[in-house]
């Protein structure tokens, strides 16, 4: 029977065959070939003994424990079970960032009836929008040199150039300015990329003293002045310690320590940077006030600490030296961070087991400065997991002045909590010094959407505080709010915490 095909087409067909015959034998050869090296490797490697007791397929385990929390995150986890930040968090700052509509629709997904949730108290009476007032502006260090004074609630919390890239510090500093709020350096010092924004700027001086050490590591005041020196530098803040970290010191990776990060740090190219876990300098209370006092007086400049709290008796010790010494001693203003901050790098033991969360120390911090009359001299900026607007407009109902967050505003740039900050493989470009992955961050788009973000949040912080029927955010108080108890009844916060 002769063939239905022209002669050519059918030598074509014929020849496609082969090859397809031949490709399909050379995979399986060399899949079998690959499977049979790994059943060597893993019958006489001795570090794992999984893969020595069950060779090759002993190998899925280590696959699916990697790809695992990618896809809870993605398919399994419900909006509100995520740690540490949820999808119905996250979603909100994406849809803010993009100045989308940020509404839901059908009734809340949040248990209001779990232990700890709060509860604001609204009134019959709402504030109108026609009466609704910008936000207060508050003075910070009125009796320095140079005091600064501004009107946002929310600002960008510490983070330093080493530990972001450079694309994400550029949007940062961008948007920062757009919005008119300040960006903290973090402890890795001051590098252009900051100071091109434009925008306020807190530099953060850390244990290791990042762009104001000398040759020793010590402080140098030279260098301070080199810093203050730039208009936009608005505040100097000494951190002590790190939610995330308390008692350790920064870590950055050898990988991101680049002849760029080197020069701007003083520190040596491709070398492992570790903090100290504390400044040399400072051993008590004493020393504490004498190093803020040296910072103010040669910078001319806001002063303060950003710690996290643990035993609340070095509160008294710190405030009965203030005290002694006279108010002008105070700190300008203190950073209070809660146990569950965040941080690009640090060991799980400290991560998950030290320190307190801001909603126990905040009002500590707040009762104490109330007991030693020192509220109207020491402004409070709270940090830690703040994203949203109820936990912004809680920490203001407990006392806060200030918010800070850095998580917040790496959502905003993108962030999907791939939750590989320490290994240099950030898949959005927001710390991770591969030029490749860098590419995708485009500073230009991302500082609109940090603006967009902080411009949505203090927004609906404003919402919440004409619900509760006042004219601004920063006239909310602790009778404002509830906090729902273990037995399920809520109480007002000014009930709970009885010294405010």
């Amino acid at each position: 029977m002769e063939s239905l095909l022209p002669a050519g087409i059918s030598e074509l067909l014929f020849t496609a065959m082969e090859l397809m015959a031949a490709f399909f034998i050379f995979t399986i050869g060399t899949t079998a070939a690959a499977v049979l090296v790994m059943y060597i490797i893993d019958r006489n490697q001795t570090k794992q003994t999984l893969r020595r007791n069950y060779p090759v397929i002993g190998r899925f385990r280590y696959l699916f424990e990697h790809v695992g929390e990618f896809f809870r995150q993605y398919f399994f986890a419900m909006d509100r079970e995520e740690l540490p930040f949820n999808r119905a968090q996250r979603s909100w700052v994406y849809r803010a960032a993009k100045n989308i509509d940020s509404t839901v629709a059908f009734g809340s997904t949040k248990d209001l009836t779990k232990s700890g949730a709060i509860i604001f108290v609204n009134t019959a009476y709402p504030t109108l929008d026609q009466d609704a007032v910008q936000s207060s502006a508050v003075v910070i260090g009125p009796d320095c040199d140079y005091p600064y004074s501004t009107h946002a609630i929310v600002n960008i919390s510490g983070m330093s150039y080493g530990a972001l890239s450079k694309p994400a510090v550029q949007a940062l500093s961008r948007g920062a300015k757009l919005a008119g709020c300040w960006m903290n350096t973090g402890e890795g010092g001051l590098s252009p990329w900051h100071l091109e924004g434009g925008c306020d700027i807190v530099f953060q001086i850390g244990t290791a003293k990042y762009g104001v050490r000398d040759d020793q590591g010590r402080l140098s005041e030279t260098k301070l002045k080199q810093i203050a020196a730039h208009d936009n530098v608005r505040m100097f803040e000494l951190k002590l310690s790190q939610g995330a970290k308390p008692g350790k010191g920064g870590i950055l990776p050898a990988a991101k320590v680049s002849a760029e990060i080197s020069a701007i740090r003083g520190i040596p190219a491709g070398e492992a940077s570790i903090s100290p876990n504390r400044h040399p300098e400072i051993r008590c209370a004493g020393d504490l006030l004498d190093m803020i006092a040296l910072i103010r007086n040669t910078t001319g400049k806001p002063t303060g600490f950003k710690a996290v709290l643990g035993d609340p008796e070095w509160l008294d010790e710190l405030f009965t030296e203030i005290n002694a010494r006279g108010a002008e001693s105070a700190p300008d203003f203190i950073t209070l961070d809660s146990a569950d901050g965040g941080t690009g790098a640090a060991p799980m033991s400290l991560i998950d087991d030290v320190g307190l969360p801001i909603r126990e120390s905040l009002p500590e911090l707040v009762d104490k400065l109330v007991e030693y009359n020192l509220r109207e001299r020491v402004k409070v900026i709270c940090s830690g997991k703040l994203i949203t607007p109820s936990a912004v407009a809680t920490a203001l109902c407990v006392g806060a002045d200030f918010i800070v967050t850095a998580r917040g505003f790496m959502f905003s740039l993108g962030c999907i909590q791939a939750l590989q900050c320490n290994k240099n493989t950030c898949p959005t470009g927001i710390t991770t010094h591969n030029p490749r992955l860098q590419k995708g961050l485009d500073p230009t788009d991302k500082s609109a959407r940090v603006f967009h973000y902080h411009h949505n949040l203090e927004h609906e912080v404003g919402v919440i505080a004409h619900s509760c029927g006042v004219t601004e955010p920063r006239q909310l108080q602790r009778k404002h709010a509830r906090r729902v108890m273990e037995n399920g009844r809520s109480i007002r916060l000014d009930k709970l915490y009885q010294k405010g």
